[in-house]
């Protein structure tokens, strides 16, 4: 059986005057309240056009497809998240441990803010998350957060770091998608952040077993 070719994820083209900015941001806040109302199942462009109140022809100058709009909607999420993580890995004001504990609690806090559009978001990877765009986006703030767990514990070998690397990231995704999914309070949150983290930093200082 052939195998089904990979969507383009692609944007056709980048708006370049105001009237088409505005036409894109507009086509993507529609997105958002379309995937949010009606979930990955039942988005298409046509409901996303609808909402916009824009043609179907206008969407498709810029968007080829569902799953471009999709990755555009993960991409930006991506983005936002990760500068927020990069500015907390990068801040020397505290030390090492400490800025991974801040930026466990500033992701559990976004997980729960922005739940309905990440479940969402969620529902819909299947569509794009194998595609070199989505990994490539996964995988740029790595290099900060292994170069923290190196002045955490300096001795770790490059396999156990990259072992705490995926560790640290599945216990932030995993985790704080429960957590936001239960309800909790701001504090409730924290706490739930601060002890994963600290769970964390107790298995990098965990003797090596051989």
């Amino acid at each position: 059986m052939p195998r089904r070719p990979r969507p383009v994820l692609s944007p056709r083209k980048t708006p370049k005057q105001a009237r088409s900015t505005r036409l894109v941001e507009a086509i993507l806040q529609a997105a958002v309240r379309v995937l949010e109302r009606d979930g990955a199942a039942a988005f298409t462009t046509v409901r996303v056009a609808e909402r916009a109140g824009v043609s179907v022809g206008s969407l498709y100058q810029y968007f080829p497809n569902k799953e471009a709009i999709l990755f555009r909607l993960q991409a930006d999420e991506w983005a936002a998240t990760g500068q927020l993580l990069d500015g907390i890995f990068s801040d020397t004001r505290l030390d090492a441990a400490e800025r991974l504990r801040a930026a466990m609690r500033a992701f559990f806090r976004t997980e729960c803010d922005e739940a309905p559009l990440r479940r969402a978001l969620g529902d819909a990877a299947p569509l794009y998350r194998d595609s070199p765009q989505a990994r490539e986006r996964r995988e740029r703030g790595l290099p900060l957060l292994a170069g923290l767990i190196d002045e955490v514990a300096p001795n770790i070998t490059p396999r156990r770091r990259a072992f705490a690397v995926e560790l640290y990231v599945t216990l932030m995704t995993a985790i704080g998608k429960q957590v936001s999914e239960a309800n909790r309070t701001p504090a409730e949150v924290d706490a739930w952040a601060t002890a994963i983290a600290d769970m964390f930093l107790a298995h990098l200082h965990e003797p090596r077993r051989r």
